[in-house]
């Protein structure tokens, strides 16, 4: 039996409790899927606390929960990254864009509800156009998941189910963006072609491809976030990292940064390219439920130390622009890829390695994806919709 909409209540979210609440309802529709893993709830609670995410530096943002006869059956979050309002729209973002995320319903009455009241705040704030999910920056995790829901995610990317796609484009939204990963087996070599790129590069004198040294982990940081920013500057949905989010960043990740598979190539003594990977925490987050206590720590902190066998996540990888067009942006990725394949084998064992998220148009990628053998395991969609002026 269909619910009238009137039946359904959506409330903003305030306060440290509300927030809590937030993030509990957000567990449990999770819980119900049967490949999701549990994140820790701490960090659940820092990405949407205005003190503790400097996303909030640069963004407004409100936490809606729809309650029906008193019960949380939803929730979703309606914000404005400011720093995107000032990017050119054919970026995907630009002037009168806002944003929606964190979206979660019991049906479809309940999303239709959600997505209405998201987009009624968005236009009393004089946005015109509304993309989403962006669960909250573009960096966090952005897109829905709309193939793959049978194999559990990698550390920071969502996971959700396949009806909430109907759901959504039900209430007249449209596909602006597909965003891939790629699964990859490390343990066989990769095609002769590639293993020419790379050995014609070893014997290059101007290149050095060397591990990210801890030792000088805040300079390090910042010299690949600032790659990033440059290299990433012409994608579609780019919004630059601030000082503040730098540091945040070098904060959180230190723990997680393993130096042997995390790479910045130097041409002539320059850094102009990195690639970082990361060992896939939720696997230990699946064994103790995402919880640090009671024994939960001792685990976590044990995985750290040496993840063997530990999947592994290419999250991020760029070259500066002025070398993109050029055969040696290629070369260079080759040979990161490669180095860190076999510190990988030999160093934790590791036997596989996802790529991405990657654009759906970003060919250079893409091409790369293919040439080393690795295939399409997850897809994941943003859609749009035109909203109007209150």
């Amino acid at each position: 039996m269909q619910v009238s909409d009137a039946d359904i209540v959506i409330e903003p979210v305030e306060g440290k409790q509300g927030r809590a609440t937030f993030v509990d309802l957000g567990r449990e529709f999770a819980a119900r899927e049967a490949h999701s893993i549990p994140q820790l709830r701490s960090e659940q609670l820092e990405l949407i606390d205005p003190e503790k995410n400097p996303f909030f530096g640069h963004a407004t943002v409100q936490l809606f929960i729809a309650c029906r006869e008193g019960k949380p059956v939803g929730r979703i979050a309606a914000h404005i990254d400011h720093l995107a309002l000032e990017l050119p729209a054919e970026q995907g973002m630009g002037p009168s864009t806002g944003m929606f995320g964190y979206f979660d319903a019991e049906d479809e009455n309940v999303s239709r509800a959600l997505l209405s009241r998201a987009e009624e705040w968005l236009r009393e704030k004089g946005m015109t156009r509304m993309i989403g999910p962006l669960s909250l920056s573009i960096w966090e995790e952005p897109g829905l998941l709309v193939k793959g829901q049978d194999h559990p995610p990698m550390i920071m990317m969502g996971h959700h189910p396949a009806h909430y796609a109907d759901w959504i484009e039900s209430g007249d939204f449209t596909v602006t963006k597909r965003l891939f990963t790629y699964d990859l087996d490390i343990t066989s070599d990769f095609p002769k072609i590639v293993q020419r790129i790379v050995a014609s590069g070893e014997r290059n004198e101007r290149i050095r491809i060397r591990p990210i040294e801890m030792k000088r982990w805040e300079e390090e940081i910042r010299v690949v976030l600032h790659i990033l920013n440059d290299a990433w500057s012409d994608n579609w949905g780019f919004v630059p990292f601030t000082e503040a989010e730098i540091d945040h960043a070098a904060k959180k990740m230190k723990p997680i940064i393993k130096p042997r598979l995390n790479m910045i190539a130097e041409l002539d003594g320059r850094p102009v390219a990195f690639m970082m990977v990361l060992p896939d925490i939720n696997e230990v987050l699946k064994k103790v439920d995402g919880r640090l206590f009671p024994f939960g720590w001792f685990h976590l902190l044990r995985w750290l130390r040496k993840p063997m066998g530990a999947g592994l996540r290419v999250p991020l990888m760029g070259v500066l622009k002025e070398f993109q067009n050029s055969r040696i942006a290629s070369q260079l990725a080759f040979m990161m890829i490669e180095h860190i394949r076999r510190n990988a084998l030999s160093d934790y064992g590791s036997r596989r390695s996802e790529i991405g998220w990657i654009l759906d148009d970003n060919k250079g990628m893409i091409a790369i994806a293919d040439t080393i053998g690795s295939s399409v395991n997850r897809e994941y969609v943003i859609y749009e919709k035109a909203i109007g002026v209150s």
